[in-house]
């Protein structure tokens, strides 16, 4: 015989709940096996048709149990089971957040990385220079002779700023950017220092 009932708690999580008889007496138990898996949730404040029978430990409870109708208090319990879908979707969006985390951790990274290895040449560039340097003086020394000490390099780039052929040949062997040899042969100031051979 089939009796009617109004679904008055449910345990989600646990798959169970109680259910209150229309014709009064106790409370029943019901489990979530009693009914049709239809993939709803049950809510509080269901009308539901069940069987009386006995579950393992003797005592009476709900089975073959049916969803008849939705009550008006139905609508307030579902308000937890859509937070909770809420909060199911929030460490989905932790999974994304630790995507992209990971992302930039990686980012990161490379950025060290790189920053490393542009350190580390620009100090082996650096300290080659400097070891190439300390060899230059012992080889460069014996090249130097008196007369070039009487001479640098002052930023004088013209024949009308030199005094003599030796200066402006000295200038344009050792000085940048002079503009002493317009023909590019070797000899500065031919108009007006270097003119005849044995010019001083």
């Amino acid at each position: 015989m089939r009796s009617s009932g109004i679904l008055r708690s449910w345990n989600e999580e646990r798959g169970f709940g109680f259910i209150a008889p229309t014709q009064g007496g106790p409370e029943l138990f019901v489990h979530i096996s009693a009914f049709a898996r239809d993939g709803s949730r049950l809510a509080v404040g269901e009308t539901v048709s069940f069987e009386l029978g006995r579950g393992k430990d003797g005592r009476p409870q709900a089975v073959n149990a049916i969803r008849t109708a939705i009550g008006v208090n139905a609508t307030l319990p579902r308000k937890p089971s859509s937070t909770r879908v809420a909060s199911d979707q929030r460490p989905g969006s932790r999974t994304t957040f630790g995507w992209s985390e990971w992302l930039a951790r990686g980012f990161a990274l490379i950025l060290l990385i790189a920053a490393g290895r542009w350190g580390y040449d620009a100090y082996q560039a650096r300290s080659h220079r400097l070891q190439l340097e300390s060899q230059l003086p012992a080889v460069a020394a014996p090249e130097t002779t008196p007369a070039s000490n009487a001479y640098r390099c002052d930023g004088r780039t013209h024949c009308s700023q030199m005094t003599s052929c030796a200066e402006a040949t000295w200038f344009i062997n050792n000085c940048p950017g002079t503009k002493m040899d317009g023909n590019h042969d070797g000899v500065p100031c031919e108009q007006q220092w270097c003119t005849a051979p044995g010019s001083r």
